[in-house]
């Protein structure tokens, strides 16, 4: 009796063991469950305060993948987590919005939230504006933006210019290359009249080496061919010479940027400003609603400003979205332009290579963690951001989750080539061209020192008569040719 009764107790004591491991198990289920997959679970454990966070679904900053949370905000949490010792729960808001004023007076999204007491914390690309500075307390922007216009590349095709082919270079680089033409085909001309070797006779001899067989010259060799009269003296060979180094090099780069001008044509947008955006009427364009920078064109006094958001108030059901998903592929889809933060518009033309971002970006602000006003984790963040931004590991996350998959996006914008780019082919150009004229110079010094010795002249003096023959010849024929002329009448 006494083991049958010592066995039933035994039975029923473990049951009830195994009942309570399975509801202790079961409770841990459950706690899990409310707390969020990207919760520290680690931490409750060990007695460290818990903080609830909420935050909104946005790529790359929150996303959900694999029924867990994960992005830029999830990451940047659990740093702050770490250097802070607390654990968290991290909440979507309930209304998928990010904080503005109903007209009602209550507060939307995230900042309501907070001013409810649903959430300690807001950690999203929650942009810091002077409206939600008054009701709820900032720390240190994390990310740094503005606001930009994402475009689909052939939304508005681009008028292509007439003399489009000399676009490869800047008006200066071509004034440039006329004068060098101009300089080089007359110093050919004169080294040519100057030098014994390439005109012993003068008075009796005609020179090949006219002015416009020299620009004649000139021309063949920009465009590669063999062109006569063919050089004989050196120094009008070292002048051609380098004449002919200067257009391939010349040649190359043009061909060089002509090329890229070709390959990035398609990102050589009309709408390069929102002056740009304004004026045209292909497209239209909006903004998030209820959004910081749907309200930061509302309370701009820049005029251009004021029409943007004139014309986004009057077609607000049309043109304005609810979502950032929704804004990219409204894009992508139609002539329609997104005005939103340009660090997020940057992320849609790295992932869809047929985005772009217009170069002008204005409104610069920043996203900041969003606290309750008179929290004691406001300054604990702020100094721990800052913390993280001495360190490297925001400009690490930046890169992680901004990390582009169209390759043309590394390459550098296309610019029309500056002068200074060819700076030392210019400079070449001009040693070579005074190369030659001393060349010249010596030769005829030389034929003039024999010259003087045989008549027994000054040097000088001969020199002087050989230059003044050389460059008043055709004087000299004419005036030799009028008086055959009349003798012959």
């Amino acid at each position: 009796m006494d083991k049958g009764l010592r066995f039933t107790f035994c039975v029923v004591t473990a049951v009830v063991l195994l009942r309570g491991s399975s509801q202790t198990g079961e409770r841990k289920m459950i706690q899990r469950c409310c707390l969020h997959p990207g919760t520290d679970s680690r931490a409750l454990g060990e007695g460290l305060p818990t903080l609830t966070v909420t935050t909104i679904l946005e790529d790359p900053y929150v996303m959900v993948r694999s029924a867990e949370l994960e992005g830029y905000c999830i990451d940047l949490l659990k740093a702050l987590a770490a250097m802070l010792h607390f654990s968290y729960k991290v909440k979507v808001v309930g209304d998928g919005q990010y904080g503005a004023v109903s007209p009602s007076g209550n507060w939307t999204g995230m900042v309501g939230e907070i001013l409810r007491q649903e959430a300690d914390i807001a950690v999203a690309p929650l942009t810091v504006t002077s409206a939600r500075e008054e009701v709820v307390s900032f720390t240190t922007p994390f990310l740094q933006t503005g606001i930009g216009i994402l475009l689909r590349k052939d939304t508005v095709s681009q008028e292509m210019s007439f003399f489009h082919f000399l676009a490869p270079f800047s008006k200066e680089t071509w004034t440039g290359l006329l004068f060098a033409y101009v300089l080089t085909c007359f110093c050919l001309f004169l080294v040519a009249r100057l030098s014994p070797c390439e005109w012993n006779e003068p008075k009796n001899e005609e020179n090949h080496f006219t002015f416009l067989n020299s620009l004649w010259f000139g021309a063949g060799a920009l465009a590669l061919q063999g062109i006569t009269p063919r050089p004989k003296a050196l120094s009008v060979r070292v002048i051609a010479a380098v004449w002919w180094l200067f257009t391939i090099a010349l040649l190359a780069a043009y061909i060089a940027n002509f090329t890229a001008l070709l390959g990035t044509s398609s990102e050589q947008l009309p709408i390069q400003t929102f002056e740009d955006l304004v004026k045209q009427r292909n497209l239209e364009f909006g903004t998030l609603e209820g959004s910081s920078t749907f309200y930061f064109f509302k309370n701009s006094k820049n005029p251009i400003h004021q029409m943007i958001y004139e014309y986004m108030d009057k077609r607000r059901d049309h043109v304005l979205v609810k979502t950032y998903q929704e804004a990219v592929q409204r894009v992508m889809e139609s002539n329609y332009a997104f005005i939103g933060e340009s660090i997020s518009q940057d992320l849609a033309a790295a992932r869809h290579c047929n985005l772009i971002r217009a170069p002008e970006v204005i409104g610069a602000r920043g996203f900041g963690i969003a606290t309750t006003q008179a929290s004691p984790w406001t300054k604990k963040l702020s100094i721990a951001v800052l913390k993280l931004r001495e360190s490297g590991d925001l400009d690490y996350l930046r890169n992680k989750w901004w990390e582009s998959s169209c390759l043309h996006r590394s390459r550098d914008r296309w610019s029309p080539l500056q002068p200074q780019a060819l700076g030392g082919l210019f400079l070449t150009l001009a040693v070579g061209l005074a190369l030659g004229v001393i060349a010249a110079v010596v030769e005829l010094s030389n034929k003039s020192r024999h010259a003087a010795g045989h008549a027994k002249k000054s040097c000088c003096s001969v020199f002087i008569e050989e230059l003044c023959t050389r460059l008043r010849i055709k004087e000299n024929a004419r005036q030799s040719q009028e008086p055959s002329g009349r003798a012959n009448a």
